[in-house]
């Protein structure tokens, strides 16, 4: 019957929603990765010709909260009214943030990987708000494993510290270089940007696997706990995918 059908439909859905959760309260996802990472190894897939570099903002719904309340959220607090209210707690995100990319505003969480250039998989990976650069995770993301020194990164990765860095620690870096007030890039400098920018391309392949195939980005889940739990988990299922390839 048309009821029973529905039934299980929910009970199912439900089912998978509380295995989710518990490997989110458990913090298994990250080990699950590993352990794939493990076995692509041991099949010959190891990260070779280097690695690339970059972050994809992963949007949840937008929190319609007062002034007042989103300053006390980014001091860290929770609004005294909320704490009162748990019903309502349990539906607010105080984790997620808000960011700007290109003039448009993003609210949630972002995904930083490192994929290797020769296979398209993601080698590492690390889960912040939205509102964190970039560049202020790259110690957390470098594949120690990969066969190949060679970084590649977009103009944001760069700055002195960060060359000096990859230098001290036995990478050669290919992120691409950043202009300067009153001081464009020169033609040379263009050119090199534009050979690094063939290689770096091949990241935006993960990204827009995940994004056509996968289902979008858009996550409907609150707090850190579960949007690593939840991102780590697509970016195992993108492996999955892309061995199977």
């Amino acid at each position: 019957p048309k009821e029973a059908r529905a039934a299980l439909k929910l009970l199912d859905a439900k089912t998978i929603w509380l295995f989710r959760d518990n490997l989110a309260k458990q913090g298994i996802v990250a080990e699950l990765f590993e352990q794939f990472e493990q076995q692509l190894r041991e099949q010959g897939y190891k990260a070779q010709k280097g690695q690339i570099l970059d972050a994809s903002i992963i949007p949840v719904p937008k929190q319609r909260n007062r002034k007042e309340e989103n300053e006390q959220i980014k001091a860290g607090q929770v609004p005294e009214a909320w704490q009162e209210q748990a019903n309502k707690l349990e539906q607010k995100d105080t984790e997620a943030r808000w960011t700007q990319k290109n003039g448009v505003n993003h609210y949630g969480y972002k995904n930083h990987i490192s994929t290797d250039v020769k296979y398209k998989l993601i080698r590492e990976y690390e889960v912040t708000d939205a509102s964190v650069h970039d560049s202020q995770v790259v110690a957390d993301i470098l594949d120690t494993e990969n066969s190949n020194a060679d970084v590649y990164a977009d103009s944001a990765y760069r700055s002195a510290t960060q060359e000096e860095e990859f230098k001290q620690k036995g990478y050669r870096s290919k992120v691409n270089h950043k202009g300067k007030r009153n001081k464009p890039l020169s033609e040379f400098k263009k050119q090199v940007n534009k050979r690094r920018s063939q290689v770096r391309a091949r990241v935006e392949h993960v990204f827009g696997h995940k994004a056509t195939v996968m289902g979008g980005e858009l996550m409907r889940v609150i707090g850190m706990v579960r949007a690593k739990a939840q991102i780590g988990l697509r970016n195992l299922v993108y492996n999955m995918h892309r061995f199977v390839f």
